[in-house]
């Protein structure tokens, strides 16, 4: 038993650290060009991420949840590997696509696409951490993240302060991803666990494809809903708008990564008690981890409120004074899609995806509209205010849906 807790804190802290690193460096990067290049840049860095973001789901398709959870482990690993390098390039044609509609300047336009590219590096990386997560070395994962976020930073600040150049430092952070991925992720660790001996199955490959289709559709849904309010911006206002509504949500990303933190640790212990079928220590899981995000939320609120626009016109340099009440409400919007991000690692568990389809499909309405109508009478306020009505309501239909389905399945056990 006290092996077993050793393994799984060591799981816990490579995976926080990683995961944190990860997910925050978004967060270095728009300060890095905020204070380097300046807010213009900011703001198209911004959006340019936003958007890599939700291509970036089309290059997981079915991302790393889905292949951890496969209890029947009929797809094999190098399925998952040929469906993923066949999305990732889908994930750069369509950004491609997407440029050629906008006809954004030259400028912009490169950097959508070396952004673009960074996060299809990412998507590749996320398929061999879920053969390495399987085989049980999740801290082997958190390791990677850790060592690809932190010289990925480094490298980008340092050729960033050296050019002033944006394009050359994005390109920094693609090379440092391709090294890491090449000879850590694939030459050190899962090259070791991969079955050699099997051969590709072209109907497992699209298989995936068929069977994770409403995985895909509600990642790509959810990360449009967050980042709507952000393509209303770039349609009504200016780049410099488009910055400090950057600003002032980036703080939101924290609610969603400690929900990840404390979720992810227990997916291969939520797979293995569903499919014993003993519910009352599933939904103790659950009770637990919603608990810790509702508290941790409470905290974030009560420090955007009162700290908030202090620290971050520090961070950026940028009076952010005026929208403390954005900032807060952003905030507390972010507690309830966290708790949404509960419930959809749990209906995923269940292989509850088609529903979770329709509610994201009416979200990602309310999202388009409500964006568009707020920020084009409101400006940045309207982007909050759109972002919060939103996902509260996104919350009300994952919790009723997550409700409905554990009872349902209880019952017929």
């Amino acid at each position: 038993m006290k092996l077993e807790n050793k393994k799984f804190a060591k799981d816990f802290i490579w995976n926080t650290l990683g995961t944190g690193l990860n997910s925050f460096n978004s967060l270095f990067y728009l300060i890095i060009v905020t204070r380097v290049n300046g807010v213009v840049d900011a703001g198209i860095f911004s959006i340019a991420y936003s958007t890599a973001l939700i291509l970036y789901t089309i290059g997981l398709y079915s991302g790393r949840l889905c292949q951890v959870t496969d209890t029947e482990n009929k797809i094999k690993d190098k399925d998952y590997i040929l469906n993923r390098s066949i999305t990732c390039i889908l994930m750069i044609i369509l950004g491609a696509g997407f440029l050629l509609i906008k006809q954004y300047p030259a400028y912009k336009t490169t950097v959508f696409i070396l952004l673009c590219i960074f996060k299809a590096t990412e998507s590749f990386a996320e398929i061999l951490y879920g053969i390495i997560q399987k085989n049980d070395l999740l801290y082997r994962v958190g390791e990677s993240l850790t060592i690809k976020s932190a010289v990925g930073i480094i490298s980008f600040l340092i050729i960033d302060l050296v050019t002033h150049n944006l394009i050359l430092a994005c390109i920094s952070m693609i090379i440092i991803n391709i090294v890491v991925i090449i000879v850590f992720d694939f030459l050190l660790i899962s090259k070791k666990l991969i079955d050699n001996t099997a051969k590709v199955d072209f109907k497992n490959v699209l298989s995936i494809f068929k069977s994770e289709f409403f995985v895909f559709a509600n990642s790509f849904l959810g990360i449009y809903v967050l980042n709507a309010p952000k393509y209303a911006i770039d349609s009504y206002l200016t780049e410099e708008l488009q910055a400090i509504y950057g600003y002032i949500v980036m703080p939101g990303t924290v609610m969603v990564l400690f929900a990840q933190f404390v979720v992810l640790p227990f997916l291969n212990k939520l797979k293995e008690l569903y499919a014993a079928k003993d519910f009352k220590n599933f939904k103790a899981i659950i009770r637990k981890v919603r608990m810790c995000v509702v508290a941790f939320g409470i905290f974030a609120v009560l420090s955007a409120y009162f700290l908030g626009p202090e620290v971050l016109g520090i961070i950026y340099g940028e009076n952010l004074k005026a929208y403390r009440l954005d900032l807060t409400l952003i905030i507390g919007a972010y507690i309830f899609y966290s708790i949404s991000y509960v419930n959809l690692v749990v209906l995923t568990t269940m292989r509850t995806t088609f529903a979770q389809f329709i509610v994201y499909l009416i979200t990602a309405g309310i999202a388009l509209l409500g964006s568009n109508l707020f920020v084009q009478n409101f400006g940045v306020h309207g982007g909050a205010i759109s972002c919060a009505t939103t996902l509260i309501l996104q919350f009300i239909m994952y919790t009723i849906l997550t409700t409905v389905t554990i009872r349902k399945v209880e019952k017929g056990k």
